[in-house]
C-alpha cells in the first residue's frame, strides 16, 4: 500500500517573495488595514502602535530585517531540498482560498480537487505598487496559463475514503473559467517543487471566512483521515503532504507561533486540537493547515523547524514565518 513519507508546514506570505529592502513598504497597506489583535479583537493600526511590545523596534533596523529575510529564505530552501530528496510520487497540498475560487454564494468547508490537471494563471488586474505586484507575480506563470498534473486517482480515493470516515468533502474536477490555483497552492508549486511533473492533490480548507471555519479538532482529525486514506491506496506510492499558510498574521504573535511549532515537535495532539479559536482568525486562521498536517504526519519524526518573527512595521504587524519538516 502507499505510504505518507513526508510532512511539511510552510508560510506562503508575499513577504517570502519580497526582498528585505521592500519589507518596510508593507506599511503602505498595513497602515490602513483592519486588524484583529492577538486576542481576536478588532484593532486599528494606531491602536496596535500604542501597545506594541518594546522589542519590535529593534527588529526593524535594516540589518535585522536583512538577517531575518536571509533566515526565512533558508527555511524555504531547506523545505525545497526535502521535497526533492523524498522522491515523491505525489504531493498533497492543503491550503486555503482567499475568495480566489470560492465566494459567499458557495463557500465549502473542505474541497478535494480531482481534475486531471490544474491551471496556474498569470496575474490579471492586480492593483498596487510595483513592489507588491512583483511579489504577487512570483506565485504565478509569467505569460500564459499552464496546466500542471494532478494525481486524480489518489484524489478520488481520498474523497471516497474520507466519506467512509464521516467527512463530507466537496468534490471538484474543474476551476472556473479563466481562473487558476490560488496562492496557497501556487507558492508550494513555485517555491518548493523543483520537479514540474510531480502531480499534486489540492485539498482546500476554509480557514478564513465565518461561519463554517472548521474547528482545530476537526482539522487534526482530517489530517489523520488523510493519512489512513493514503495507507489504503493501492500500490507502493510515496506520498507527501504540505500545509501551506500561517503562521500568525497580520499581527505577529510569537507566543502563539512558537507554541504551535512546539506542539508539533512534541506531537501534542491535545494542544493542537484545543488551540483557542478566537486566535485562529484573519491570517492566523491558516494555522489550521499546520494542524491538519500534524495530524497526517503524527506517525513520522518531527525532524526540523525554523521560525522567523516577520515584523515589518512599528506596530508589530507582519507574519510569523514558520517552516517545519516531518519525515
Amino acid at each position: 500500500m502507499a505510504k505518507l513519507v513526508l510532512g511539511i508546514g510552510t508560510s506562503h506570505t508575499p513577504m517570502l517573495n519580497t526582498p528585505a529592502e521592500d519589507w518596510p513598504r508593507f506599511i503602505d497597506r498595513d497602515g490602513v488595514r483592519e486588524f484583529l489583535d492577538k486576542e481576536g479583537r478588532p484593532a486599528t493600526y494606531e491602536e496596535l502602535l500604542s501597545r506594541v511590545e518594546p522589542h519590535v523596534a529593534a527588529e526593524l533596523t535594516p540589518e535585522r530585517m536583512a538577517a531575518r529575510h536571509t533566515a526565512a529564505q533558508a527555511g524555504v530552501a531547506h523545505l525545497r531540498d526535502a521535497v526533492r530528496r523524498a522522491e515523491l510520487d505525489a504531493l498533497i497540498i492543503v491550503g486555503d482560498d482567499h475568495k480566489e475560487l470560492y465566494h459567499d454564494d458557495n463557500l465549502p468547508g473542505f474541497v478535494i480537487y480531482h481534475g486531471k490537471t490544474i491551471r496556474n494563471v498569470p496575474p490579471n488586474g492586480f492593483s498596487g505598487p510595483d513592489w507588491a505586484r512583483r511579489a504577487n507575480a512570483r506565485y504565478y506563470e509569467e505569460k500564459e496559463p499552464r496546466e500542471y498534473p494532478v494525481e486524480s486517482d489518489l484524489a478520488l480515493h481520498l474523497i471516497t475514503a474520507l466519506v467512509d470516515r464521516e467527512f463530507d468533502p466537496v468534490s471538484s474536477d474543474a476551476l472556473p473559467e479563466e481562473k487558476g490555483e490560488g496562492h496557497a497552492f501556487a507558492f508550494v508549486r513555485k517555491r518548493l517543487m523543483e520537479d514540474e511533473t510531480l502531480p499534486v492533490v489540492p485539498v482546500f480548507i476554509n480557514t478564513y471566512f465565518p461561519p463554517n471555519q472548521p474547528t482545530p479538532r476537526r482539522c487534526y482529525k482530517l489530517g489523520q483521515a488523510i493519512r489512513e486514506a493514503v495507507e489504503s491506496y493501492p500500490g507502493d506510492a510515496r506520498i507527501g503532504i504540505v500545509g501551506s499558510g500561517g503562521l500568525s498574521h497580520f499581527v505577529v504573535d510569537e507566543d502563539l507561533d512558537r507554541g504551535v511549532i512546539d506542539a508539533c515537535a512534541r506531537k501534542d495532539a491535545d494542544a493542537l486540537q484545543s488551540l483557542p479559536r478566537h486566535k485562529l482568525n484573519s491570517g492566523s486562521s491558516e494555522i489550521r493547515m499546520w494542524i491538519c498536517t500534524a495530524g497526517a504526519a503524527e506517525h513520522l519524526d518531527f525532524r526540523w523547524s525554523s521560525y522567523v518573527p516577520g515584523y515589518r512595521t512599528p506596530a508589530g504587524s507582519g507574519t510569523g514565518l514558520g517552516f517545519a519538516l516531518w519525515s
